[in-house]
């Protein structure tokens, strides 16, 4: 008979991926450098770099009166582009989502371990969970991206000390971080959905290396009869009356 705890190893692999795909979801867009800014003017910005994140703009300085300056982005601010907007809510939805997935998936492997029925639409569920969190973090990921491709600008308010417009910029480790943790995420989904349950199969006999017949409960019984009718018949007693 097939183990039912051996046919959840690919399902286990996908909880595990889920897992390590959710926390760099929930890390990334903690992450500053999502686009890297080169500026002319070094008189406050020191190096001429910045670092343009989804919640906040950074860069160093010796001018000002911490040597790294940070700068928050409200999803209020004016200024704030669309993309970053977006990043703001659907990073966090993604999060949430993940969280949902993650118990949903435990409680299929869990399922699948025990035999319960219907675990395989539960296994389904848990991968659109995640492949939903995947798509709320490749949204705004590309999409930066493709903002930092275009250099597109952002029009900063003047105590940012930075310019609307950069030399050039480019694409930073939290993108790369981003990308990483969704295809972790459509790898999970994917492993989550291949699940089918067990074939039992009848073990082979030992002797004749064919597989045996289960017995039925009629077989059974006329053995039990079979017996019972032999037993009644003691030839000892019968010699001892005669």
């Amino acid at each position: 008979m097939a183990s039912l705890p051996q046919s959840v190893h690919c399902q286990f692999a996908g909880l595990v991926l889920g897992f390590v795909g959710w926390i760099m979801t929930s890390s990334v867009s903690g992450v500053n450098d999502w686009r890297i800014w080169y500026v002319d003017n070094r008189t406050v910005i020191t190096g001429g770099l910045a670092w343009v994140g989804v919640w906040r703009v950074c860069f160093n300085s010796h001018v000002l009166d911490s040597a790294e300056i940070c700068k928050s982005i409200s999803l209020t601010d004016p200024f704030t582009p669309p993309e970053i907007a977006a990043a703001q809510v659907l990073c966090m939805a993604a999060v949430g989502v993940g969280v949902l997935a993650i118990l949903v998936a435990g409680h299929a492997v869990r399922n699948a371990i025990f035999g319960v029925d219907g675990v395989r639409l539960i296994f389904v569920t848990a991968g659109s969970l995640f492949w939903l969190t995947a798509a709320c973090s490749l949204v705004p990921v590309f999409w930066n991206m493709n903002s930092v491709l275009a250099n597109l600008t952002i029009d900063f308010p003047p105590d940012f000390y930075l310019p609307a417009a950069p030399v050039k910029q480019e694409v930073g480790p939290g993108i790369g971080i981003g990308i990483g943790s969704g295809c972790l995420l459509i790898v999970s989904g994917l492993l989550l959905m291949c699940y089918r349950y067990p074939k039992t199969q009848i073990p082979k006999s030992e002797e004749t290396g064919h597989f045996d017949n289960n017995p039925t409960d009629e077989g059974f019984l006329g053995v039990i009869k079979e017996s019972t009718d032999e037993g009644m018949i003691n030839p000892v007693y019968e010699t001892e009356k005669l």
